[in-house]
């Protein structure tokens, strides 16, 4: 966010379409001041329909073909919510969201694209996969093609996407004696002309692909296609190309559409001025064409500035741009091997240089997104104080850690403070929480807050409550109360409002799966995003503490690490955008049940946070008077982590914990230098007993927890790598 102008406007983009993508990368190079943006997509990236065909016979990876909407966000300065968007109240604003709850906006825009599913094909929904939405396509097509033997293909539709497919399937398959099957109700490539009809159907028949002209399809079983006719043609992948339709939702909006279409005029606003919609969800009744992805992509300019036009206050401006979309445009139609067919205005064109022609303009298209401007080095003064640089550091500041102090810093202020001299408060320098008696209840007590590292309230809140109540569940507790200190950035009074509300929902969520109750809080406006909890619970029996763990006690972990090492390569656009959810999704997951688990079992436990495996381990150590030996293969690592560390990526507070904590020696490589990152709301780690960790590992396992024995606790002082 902007922090130096409030911000009063809320745009959202739903959906990850090529013309959004493109808008978020025009708002990246020049935003709007004042506006929070959000991106609403099921899933942290989206393919890119023109290299679908190229992926699917085995030119590209899934790699190349998607758009990483998680680095473009990042790029853009707006936050990105993977979920799907079931509905708009137009009257209200609010645009409902699958699994949390509505969000509102001022202006919003539509970019969904269309779906292929067949509900009227009876077994469709079970035993096939519609083409688009692509993504849950490709994931289903990549799984099939490294997995199967003899393999047997049936597309329904022989348009020029199941014509694409088809080959694109054949060609892929073709070392496995395979049998691709492609089915139209009328002619396949009916919709071409006599001359590109017949190359496109030669290429067919070259391939080997069993054609079915004027065959409708009655149903689809676990072994086939049966048609209306009787016939039964064998398949054990079927994908649905023809009867694009509009997603269901997009018709129960209130907003005027044709078929679920939604309807737009020139300016690609809807009947409602404040929803702008764009590319195959959008009906361009003023021009009307077919669905085609060129569209959309031709469209995002005049999207990103009518957008910004009506974010300044009026979707009636003469300012406003109409986008007038061309006649016809050249397909390029993939041909299987590296090979194209080009068509347009009747010209056809054929051959392998066709489709390196088409590979570059894709390539060209892609590296939009790839090449983005990296994040520069902090400019500093000329006139700045001694030691300024040098306490910069050469990257931005990272917030995956929680902005957390180096554990040398704050442990030499703790042990200054006097001990306690009321009898009923106790706390061990370096433990979780501080333990409280009152009356007969044994009652644990912390506070933890975090800088926000993402722009989402709502699961940043949530991180933020896990992330806080770790010290009472490493401390055997049950969570009891939570009270809130939120520091928002500058907002208008209604943005505040939407702010505090996501706030307030998401850490309710994680309270009451905690059995806490949030009672009340604090909120202030500062420089950004900052939010904290206070929290008690209440212990049957003995808390447990750093002090207590033995020679020869196994040292269970029961999330996998990496979290800082990630988000610090996610401020620099280094992550990949799926490395990021996983993490972000870990960082979410309570720990209360792995914390009923150990607490009857665990001598000492305390709860990953930004000292990494090394520090807290380090003060278990100290504490109890032992050594531990670490055992790098053991360590478990989210994905991306250890590629990240191997290529130098650290975050912030990583040089301060290796500082803190001289006493690890031994193997050294990327888990090594792993054992100091810094966690954000990590996993719980706790001594055991060594002839009871595989069975306590069991039991965490089927729970849920990702739990691993990743070493043991020695008499040698220190801490050895292996």
């Amino acid at each position: 966010m902007q922090n130096d102008i409030p911000v009063t406007r809320d745009l959202v983009l739903i959906g990850g379409g090529h013309a959004h993508a493109l808008v978020l990368r025009m708002w990246g190079m020049k935003p709007v001041p004042g506006v929070r943006v959000t991106v609403i997509n099921p899933g942290p990236t989206a393919p890119y329909t023109g290299m679908l065909p190229g992926f699917v016979a085995g030119h590209y990876t899934r790699d190349d073909l998607d758009i990483d909407l998680v680095k473009l966000a990042r790029f853009a300065g707006a936050r990105i919510i993977m979920a799907k968007a079931t509905g708009i109240d137009i009257e209200a604003r609010k645009i409902a969201i699958e699994g949390r709850p509505a969000i509102n906006y001022d202006i919003a825009s539509i970019d969904i694209g269309i779906t292929t599913d067949m509900p009227d094909i009876d077994g469709f929904a079970k035993y096939a996969v519609p083409a688009k939405p692509l993504d849950t396509f490709a994931q289903r097509w990549d799984a099939y093609r490294g997995s199967t033997s003899n393999p047997k293909v049936a597309v329904i539709g022989g348009g020029v996407g199941g014509i694409e497919l088809s080959m694109a399937m054949a060609h892929a398959l073709r070392d496995k004696d395979a049998t691709v099957s492609i089915i139209d109700r009328s002619d396949i490539a009916g919709e071409f002309d006599e001359k590109p009809r017949g190359m496109l159907r030669r290429e067919l028949a070259e391939l080997g692909i069993q054609m079915y002209d004027n065959a409708s399809v009655r149903s689809v079983h676990e072994d086939g296609v049966k048609l209306e006719n009787g016939d039964q043609i064998d398949a054990d992948f079927v994908v649905g190309v023809a009867g694009a339709r509009a997603h269901g939702w997009l018709s129960t909006t209130g907003l005027e559409h044709q078929d679920g279409y939604l309807t737009v005029s020139e300016t690609l606003q809807t009947s409602d001025l404040n929803v702008f919609a764009v590319g195959d969800c959008a009906n361009l009744v003023y021009d009307p064409r077919p669905k085609a992805g060129v569209y959309a992509v031709r469209a995002a300019p005049i999207l990103y500035h009518n957008l910004s036009v009506a974010l300044r206050g009026n979707t009636l401006s003469p300012q406003m741009k109409p986008f007038n979309p061309q006649k016809d445009y050249l397909k390029l139609i993939s041909l299987g091997e590296q090979a194209a067919l080009g068509e347009k205005f009747g010209r056809i064109i054929k051959g392998g240089w066709v489709w390196k022609w088409k590979n570059h303009i894709d390539r060209t298209f892609m590296r939009k997104f790839y090449e983005l401007p990296q994040m520069g080095a902090p400019k500093i003064p000329r006139n700045a104080a001694q030691g300024v640089a040098e306490a910069l550091g050469y990257q931005p500041m990272c917030g995956g850690c929680g902005s957390k102090v180096g554990r040398a810093a704050l442990g030499d202020a703790l042990d200054a403070l006097p001990a306690p001299t009321r009898a009923d408060v106790s706390f061990l320098s370096g433990d979780d929480a501080a333990v409280i008696k009152v009356g007969n209840a044994t009652q644990v007590m912390s506070t933890d807050h975090l800088r926000s590292f993402i722009e989402d309230p709502y699961d940043m809140a949530r991180i933020a409550a896990v992330h806080a109540l770790g010290d009472v569940w490493a401390m055997g507790g049950d969570p009891q109360a939570m009270t809130m200190t939120v520091i928002l950035p500058r907002l208008s009074s209604e943005l505040q409002q939407r702010m505090l509300s996501e706030i307030v929902a998401g850490a309710s969520t994680v309270a009451k799966a905690a059995g806490a109750e949030i009672i009340g809080g604090h909120s202030s406006v500062g420089a950004e995003l900052t939010i904290g909890f206070t929290v008690t619970g209440l212990c049957d029996g003995d808390p447990i503490t750093l002090k207590g763990a033995h020679a020869g006690d196994a040292i269970i972990l029961t999330k996998p690490i990496g979290t800082g090492v990630i988000m610090a390569a996610d401020m620099q656009r280094k992550a990949r955008g799926a490395d990021v959810t996983a993490a972000l999704s870990q960082m979410a997951e309570p720990q209360g049940m792995a914390s009923r688990i150990l607490r009857d079992h665990a001598r000492a436990m305390t709860d990953l946070t930004g000292f990494g495996i090394a520090g807290h381990l380090s003060g278990m150590c100290d504490h109890s008077g032992v050594g531990a030996e670490i055992k790098t293969d053991s360590v478990p690592l989210l994905d991306g982590a250890f590629e990240l560390a191997e290529n130098g990526v650290k975050s912030s507070l990583w040089n301060e914990n290796r500082a803190g904590v001289e006493s690890v020696f031994g193997k050294q490589g990327p888990v090594f230098d792993l054992l100091f990152d810094p966690q954000t709301a990590g996993g719980l780690m706790a001594a055991v007993r060594g002839d009871q960790a595989e069975e306590i590992q069991k039991k965490l396992w089927l729970c849920g927890h990702h739990a691993s024995i990743i070493g043991h606790f020695t008499e040698s002082p220190g801490i050895k790598v292996i």
